[in-house]
């Protein structure tokens, strides 16, 4: 098996092997990736406060425990400083990696484009994100995301499932801000994966 280097056109191919490293999460204890006894989905967001990524993390934290039956740990990673991020997922019920500088994603291929946003498929779900961060901020259970977001607003979803061993089991590279794996289309890929062992 090959590790991360070389790609193809900046982007991964299931089968590849990552790299095995300890990640700090912004709360919590560090944790290693690949983790030796599950499977790990591997999610890359765009930036703290995101309310599109707020509404799919929402559908995520609802099945949460389905998830976790299912021998998947979930690690969600955002290209927000830390101290920043903190606050909008202290709530959440898995890890939450900052990665300010962008390095994971990079290593990924995981890329910001300008479609992100303009893809006439993301309307209906940012159209409905807006509004209930709208109705959450008004009702204080949310807070803003910072006005100022020095890694862009246009990041593209990413979705990993990484083996025990390190492999890419599969993956998804959003061609939208609202384009990722769904929690079903999540437990179908770990159940073609076979038991965590």
């Amino acid at each position: 098996m090959s590790t991360l280097p070389p790609r193809t056109h900046g982007r991964l191919e299931p089968g590849r092997s990552v790299p095995a490293r300890t990640l700090a999460p912004v709360l919590g204890d560090p944790l290693a990736l690949p983790d030796p006894e599950h499977p790990t989905h591997v999610q890359f967001r765009r930036f703290a406060g995101c309310p599109v990524c707020n509404l799919h993390l929402r559908s995520v934290v609802l099945r949460h425990e389905e998830i976790e039956r299912a021998g998947i740990r979930e690690l969600v990673l955002f290209h927000s400083p830390a101290e920043e991020l903190r606050e909008h997922v202290e709530h959440l019920p898995f890890p939450v990696v900052a990665d300010p500088d962008r390095r994971l994603y990079a290593e990924f291929g995981v890329e910001s484009h300008r479609r992100a946003l303009l893809d006439p498929r993301a309307w209906p779900a940012v159209v409905r994100a807006v509004l209930r961060s709208a109705w959450r901020l008004l009702r204080g259970r949310e807070r803003p995301p910072a006005t100022n977001q020095p890694n862009g607003r246009l990041g593209l979803p990413a979705d990993f499932l990484i083996a025990p061993d390190g492999r890419i089991a599969a993956l998804k590279y959003g061609e939208h801000v609202y384009d990722q794996w769904s929690v079903d289309e999540l437990l179908a890929h770990a159940a073609a994966l076979g038991p965590a062992d």
